[in-house]
């Protein structure tokens, strides 16, 4: 098959990511000797710096790695809690039906610093100070700004000059829309990270030492101390159409951890895969290759009609389980071991036939019963909100064809994503997200936004993902991890929303099942299914829309609308921004890696020698 790029082999590292920058960070840090930990970290914090529309230090990350070390696979949660003020009767007071999707009433604990630090004080090498260095130089020196950048901020800038002044100053410097490529620079949040350094370095010389030192300068320290000034005194307009102040307090951050879990995980002939937890939707790529995994797809071509029919039905019914029962496991009862069993999956892939289904099917493990939130609140909410701004994933807007920009502007993504291995064989899948430029205005003393991951939640009660205080937001954040005859294998995943866990999957079947290279998975036509409520405000709900790249053959997409899909075609290169990479011993019992990334938006690339 024909693809955009070769793919990367090696011996030495592998990186692939979102963004070139982020790719090249990751790789000079395994070229100067640090491992798969240290160049995540370091990669992740770049990408806060040149993917700002699409996460930021006030953002989270959920992370799946193997330690070759501990010789096992782990997950860290970087997805931090509600505020213990906020609650569905605190947002029902305010007469809302949904959470909002901008500002600062939807913020939850900002998860990412702590679960770099997590992953970098029980594996990495490096001291803090180095693994900071690349982002504090881009934020301090520039780092020039994709289109999409570029998009987001013309999206928003009435927003910005009428309302959110501190993100004004930040990102319309002079007063001006920058332009695509020109060098940025966010001193401020250079100022932020150099800070915490030098109150690591005043800790000692002991690398642990001087991470904790930072975790505390994060959660209980300066940081904490302005994100609560700021959420207490600030009155900021947001999607409702008014001025709220935030719940988030210093409290709420002094007490969360970024914790260790073992991950979930289902076979798939030779493959096991592993997912983070039912607090990430995750879960529904599990069951997704678990009802197809007897359906003969080896028979099917990967951009026929057949192939993009049964993958997409199964899409449906799992994405309808996770409206169902997903939710925190640490407050709520989550049937995981239900939801994955055989008999289970034997039984949902059995509703698979020859017709789109068009309805929202929740599914009944153990013979319990679904509970479905109010699909309503959606029409409620858009009739009193103000939508101006875009909804609560990013927004965009086209930039004026003046220059060649234009053209690489295809792709769509609410999120990043970096993938890592390293000589030793250590692997990291992280998906950073939250807390991007539109999100809610710039703390002005730090640099950055909150997150929003709280419009995730439902106020309606006793639902699985019910907002309640404490309480872990259901993400759609969700990196992936593979073994292959029980070795480790794979680390992919790609930025998406709801799309993130139908991406996926379809490049791991075309791999796995079809032996396509990394490459020729990713760059294989690909497609989306809208059917249920959205993850992001407002809520709406979308039944039996799939949406095909334009590449697919025009007879493909007529039987795809002859099985009763309501079809839309996009742009030809307009679905998924996924990235992996592999390892795997030659019949010398050296280690060969490989790794390719997403050739959409012209932006990710993957790199390794």
């Amino acid at each position: 098959m024909f693809t955009t790029r070769p793919e990367i082999v090696g011996t030495f590292g592998v990186a692939a990511s979102t963004h070139w920058l982020a790719t090249q960070t990751a790789m000079g840090v395994l070229e100067r000797g640090g491992n798969a930990f240290d160049a995540a970290a370091a990669s992740g914090f770049v990408l806060q710096v040149v993917e700002p529309h699409l996460n930021g230090p006030g953002g989270e990350v959920p992370i799946l790695l193997w330690s070759e070390r501990e010789g096992r696979i782990e997950s860290v949660c970087g997805q931090g809690p509600a505020p213990a003020e906020a609650s569905p009767a605190r947002f029902r007071a305010l007469g809302l039906d949904l959470v909002p999707g901008i500002g600062l009433l939807p913020a939850a604990v900002p998860g990412a610093f702590g679960a770099w630090l997590r992953m970098l004080r029980d594996h990495g090498t490096w001291p803090l100070e180095d693994v900071l260095a690349p982002a504090i130089g881009y934020a301090e020196h520039g780092c020039p700004l994709v289109p999409r950048v570029v998009q987001a901020i013309v999206a928003v800038q009435p927003l910005f000059r009428d309302q959110w002044q501190s993100s004004a100053q930040l990102w319309l410097p002079g007063g001006r829309v920058p332009r695509p490529g020109a060098l940025f620079c966010n001193p401020t949040l250079a100022a932020t990270y150099k800070r915490i350094v030098a109150e690591a370095r005043a800790a000692g010389t002991d690398r642990l030492r001087q991470i904790d030192a930072a975790h505390e300068s994060w959660y209980r320290g300066f940081v904490a101390r302005e994100i609560d000034a700021f959420c207490r005194e600030t009155q900021v307009f947001d999607s409702t159409g008014e001025r709220h102040a935030g719940l988030l307090r210093r409290e709420d951050l002094a007490r969360w951890r970024a914790t260790v879990e073992a991950p979930v995980t289902q076979d798939f002939g030779r493959f096991t895969v592993a997912k983070c937890g039912p607090w990430s939707q995750g879960l529904t790529f599990l069951q997704q290759i678990g009802m197809l995994q007897h359906r003969g797809l080896a028979n099917m071509p990967v951009d026929s009609a057949a192939f993009v029919h049964t993958v997409a039905e199964a899409a449906k019914l799992a994405l309808a389980d996770r409206l169902a029962w997903l939710g925190d496991p640490e407050l709520v009862d989550v049937p995981v071991d239900a939801l994955l069993s055989p008999e289970y999956l034997r039984a949902r892939a059995a509703l698979i036939g020859a017709q789109a289904s068009t309805e929202l099917r929740p599914g009944a493990p153990g013979g319990a019963a679904a509970r479905l939130p109010d699909l309503q609140a959606a029409e409620r909410t858009l009739a009193v909100s103000d939508t101006r701004f875009g909804v609560g994933e990013p927004t965009f807007a086209q930039l004026p064809p003046v220059t060649d920009w234009a053209a690489h502007e295809l792709f769509v993504g609410d999120t990043c994503h970096i993938d890592v291995i390293d000589r030793h064989g250590n692997m990291v899948s992280a998906t950073p997200s939250g807390g991007w430029l539109s999100s809610s205005p710039t703390i002005p003393a730090l640099g950055f936004a909150l997150n929003t991951r709280l419009q995730t939640s439902w106020l309606d009660p006793d639902l699985p993902n019910t907002l309640a205080p404490g309480k872990r937001p259901c993400t759609t954040l969700s990196p992936s991890l593979a073994l292959r005859d029980g070795q480790p294998y794979m680390v992919f995943g790609t930025p998406g929303g709801d799309q993130q866990d139908q991406w996926s999957p379809a490049f791991f079947l075309r791999h796995a099942v079809h032996g396509m290279n990394l490459q020729e998975a990713i760059d294989a036509p690909a497609w989306h299914v809208d059917h249920f409520p959205s993850s992001f405000w407002p809520r709406q709900t979308v039944l039996n829309r799939l949406t095909l790249e334009g590449r697919f053959a025009p007879e493909v997409v007529e039987q795809l609308a002859r099985q009763g899909h309501a079809v839309k075609v996009g742009e030809p290169w307009s679905e998924g921004r996924l990235s992996a990479c592999t390892r795997e011993h030659d019949a010398q019992g050296r280690l060969l890696l490989r790794a390719a990334a997403n050739p959409r938006g012209m932006q990710g690339y993957a790199v390794g020698r």
